[in-house]
């Protein structure tokens, strides 16, 4: 019944600088309860073992699923435009990002 409501208004958005400017992260951790999903957003760097969670998201179930429908909509557009984004490899660990960050080696 809430959506019929929303249809007919418009929602007005705010976004400060200070959110404007984002944050950047390499790493998702998802976990749940029976009552939410949270999201936990990390930025790893190379030869540093530990790393901070830079944002934690806290949503519903509903919304959870709401996003995950807007983030492959999403993905499916882009990739019309820019091509396939290139897959995990085979039998690495889809939750962790490579870590050699694609350079070389750092050497002092």
């Amino acid at each position: 019944m809430e959506d019929k409501k929303l249809k007919g208004q418009q929602l007005n958005i705010e976004l400060n600088e200070d959110v404007a400017q984002g944050v950047y992260s390499n790493l998702a951790v998802i976990t749940h309860s029976s009552s939410e999903f949270v999201v936990d957003f990390v930025r790893i760097m190379p030869g540093i073992p530990k790393a901070n969670v830079k944002s934690r998201i806290i949503l519903t179930p509903e919304h959870a699923k709401r996003l995950l429908m807007a983030l492959q909509d999403n993905i499916k557009k882009f990739e019309a435009v820019n091509g396939p984004i290139k897959n995990v490899k085979p039998g690495s660990d889809p939750m962790m990002p490579p870590m050699n960050f694609g350079g070389p080696t750092a050497q002092a």
